[in-house]
């Protein structure tokens, strides 16, 4: 038997189309719920409104939950901690579908009983973005130092120099003389006059 704060007893409601029960619960957020880089912390308060339909075909549940999601930002590794709102709708079938294929993608209700889980677990993750952001602008860290640019909105370390031109740069900081020149005191641009 079904037990666990996302289970929902839908036994008083028979089916009889029409019938319609609300829940409101605050519950602790199940493990992994979200991506390794962002999601809701385990044992978190997520708020949770629930509104339960019969229908003819099962059970039709609508709401929405509150909860935070924490982690880091993927430019600059701050740390971000959002509170976000996602809507849900989901059917519960009475009974399950012939084709064994048809039934692995609905949801079905186990002796009257409706677990939310499964269907929670994809509305948040899908809401949850894949990068997350301190902010909209945020300009992410120095590819060559690791300084955050936020904090330096200045930083450059000059133009890039192809490495293989590098030791020509050299010559122009460190001319080197020739003997006719170092001789007639002339550099070598004096002496092409």
């Amino acid at each position: 038997m079904l037990s666990g704060p996302l289970v929902f007893d839908t036994h008083e409601m028979g089916r009889k189309p029409g019938a319609e029960r609300t829940h409101h619960r605050s519950i602790e957020a199940p493990a992994d719920l979200g991506y390794d880089l962002y999601g809701v912390p385990e044992g978190s308060t997520i708020e949770l409104e629930l509104r339960l339909e019969a229908i003819m075909e099962g059970v039709l549940a609508t709401g929405s939950a509150s909860a935070r999601a924490t982690g880091e930002c993927v430019r600059c590794l701050d740390p971000v901690d959002n509170q976000f709102v996602v809507g849900f709708q989901e059917l519960y079938l009475y009974e399950a579908p012939s084709d064994p294929e048809e039934a692995e993608e609905e949801f079905i209700l186990e002796d009257e009983l409706l677990d939310l889980e499964t269907a929670l677990r994809d509305a948040v993750v899908l809401a949850l973005p894949h990068n997350p952001l301190c902010g909209p602008e945020c300009p992410g860290l120095c590819p060559e130092c690791g300084v955050r640019l936020a904090d330096d909105p200045g930083h450059t370390h000059g133009a890039a120099i192809d490495p293989r031109w590098a030791s020509l740069s050299q010559l122009a900081d460190h001319p080197v003389r020739t003997a006719d020149s170092s001789e007639s005191g002339n550099t070598p641009d004096d002496s092409k006059e």
